[in-house]
């Protein structure tokens, strides 16, 4: 019994096996502001907002978006893989107690008359209970980078339930912009047939008091189909994103959206876009604290597995009590009891314990690089979508230009036109430049509203004070 109270002793001074985890540096560049915020005085580096959603002062938008993050499939499903990893990492902390076993038996055993001493067979009931206990040391900190390991898993599906979060938010919001983007480029083609359908009606007039031609009337109708066949495709793909953006929230794609099925005009932030650094968009991207968490959890692992290569011992215990008949059983002459240590070493064959000490720290070796390359991606992203922001914008805002010239222009024609000073083929081309502005403009408007979207989801942000998730009732 003296020798089994030292095994304690050696418990408190156990070493724990294997590398201890170090957060990996990452970039100095990301220490700095971006690239493109110099290029352009669209953004800033002032924080980015929880919800950046509501710098689009669109109500509707803040609805959809909330309701998309409360019961989106997607988001659900993570949700359930943060569960199931807290649950994990519960039971590896139970290996840290002892496991216990309670039992009771009630037995009637029979012996045959070619096994009794006494040429007879003979029978006897035998009741028992019993109660066994096992503990192990951590003698080598297997249990305990068990329990680390467990832990990065539970961090990291934290995380990936945040990247979840980010992406619905952007793509309702971008379900959203696209629908209403295909309204006002749907109401743009409208009204751009109406005004062919003017210059068609005036064109035939003239054909017939015999100041025109056969070939201008049919110009005039071939721009006024051109622009018609347009509309459809619009309407279409209106409808197609007011589907997705149901799905989204979790409703039948049936169930659209009253408000976003109203809306004619994408949603626009007409403010500087706060964007901050890469230091704050490495510790708010949630797939960057996923992959940090998750070379946490594999560097913990190699810790398992560097444990197996040495002994393992557990404390074993177990008191029973019998007796023959019920009334016994708990007599002092029925007590039976037994302790001590079992230890088991995989020695001296290691082989199968040191290939997975090998895959161990191959996975973290894995874990590191893509750690190292979800860094990259997350600044490579953002300086991406911060050029194409800049660009949307310039293209915009040369869009505006040339709609406005091409509508002056085409005014002046019809009016030249109607005096004799201009031919028709000039009023047609007049027509088809505005109606090319028009649409462009249109297009460009969507292209900005998109190049925002993708701007705050390469942020990395929304996930912040999101609503609990809930499965939506049918």
């Amino acid at each position: 019994m003296k020798k089994l109270a030292l095994i304690p002793a050696l418990a408190l001074s156990a070493c724990t096996v294997g590398p201890d985890y170090q957060r990996p540096a990452t970039s100095a560049r990301a220490a700095g502001g971006f690239s493109e915020t110099a290029r352009t005085g669209a953004v800033a580096a002032t924080t980015l907002p929880d919800g950046w959603w509501k710098l689009y002062d669109d109500p509707a938008l803040d609805r959809l978006i909330t309701d998309a993050l409360a019961h989106n499939t997607d988001v659900r499903a993570a949700a359930a893989n943060l569960a199931r990893a807290r649950a994990a990492l519960s039971e590896q902390q139970g290996a840290r107690l002892p496991s216990t076993d309670v039992s009771a038996s009630a037995k009637r055993n029979r012996t045959a008359a070619g096994q009794s001493p006494t040429g007879r067979a003979f029978e006897t009931d035998y009741y028992s209970v019993g109660f066994d206990a096992s503990y192990e040391i951590d003698l080598f900190g297997g249990v305990t980078r068990a329990i680390e390991a467990a832990r990065g898993d539970r961090d990291a599906a934290v995380a990936q339930l945040d990247a979840a979060r980010v992406s619905i938010a952007a793509e309702t919001a971008r379900a959203y912009a696209t629908a209403c983007g295909n309204a006002a480029q749907r109401a743009v083609a409208q009204e751009t047939v109406q005004l062919q359908q003017q210059t068609l009606d005036l064109t035939r007039r003239l054909f017939d008091a015999g100041r025109g031609t056969r070939r201008d009337v049919e110009r005039a109708d071939v721009l006024l189909a051109q622009t018609q066949a347009q509309i459809p495709g619009f309407e279409a793909e209106r409808r197609a994103s007011l589907y997705a953006l149901a799905t989204l929230t979790g409703r039948p794609p049936a169930e659209i959206d009253a408000d976003a099925d109203r809306c004619t005009t994408p949603p626009r932030v007409r403010v500087i876009l706060p964007v901050g650094d890469g230091n704050a968009l490495l510790a708010r991207r949630p797939d960057v604290r996923a992959a940090e968490r998750t070379l946490a959890a594999d560097t913990a692992r190699v810790g398992v597995a560097t444990a197996d290569l040495y002994p393992s011992i557990r404390l074993l215990g177990s008191v029973g009590l019998g007796g023959t008949k019920p009334g016994n059983v708990f007599k002092g002459s029925g007590l039976s009891y037994s302790v001590g240590p079992l230890i088991s070493w995989n020695f001296p064959n290691q082989t199968i314990a040191r290939a997975r000490l090998r895959q161990a720290r191959a996975t973290s070796d894995g874990s590191l690089a893509r750690f190292d390359g979800t860094v990259l991606t997350a600044l490579k992203e953002v300086e991406q979508a911060l050029a194409r922001y800049a660009g949307a914008l310039d293209t915009n805002a040369a869009r505006i230009r040339a709609e406005q010239a091409s509508g002056e222009a085409a005014k002046l024609s019809k009016l030249r036109f109607d005096y004799g000073a201009d031919s028709f083929l000039l009023l047609i081309d007049a027509e088809r430049d505005r109606a090319s502005a028009r649409a462009a403009r249109a297009q460009s408007d969507s292209a900005v509203a998109d190049a925002q979207i993708s701007l705050f989801k390469a942020l990395g942000g929304g996930w912040e004070n999101a609503p609990e998730v809930s499965r939506r009732e049918p």
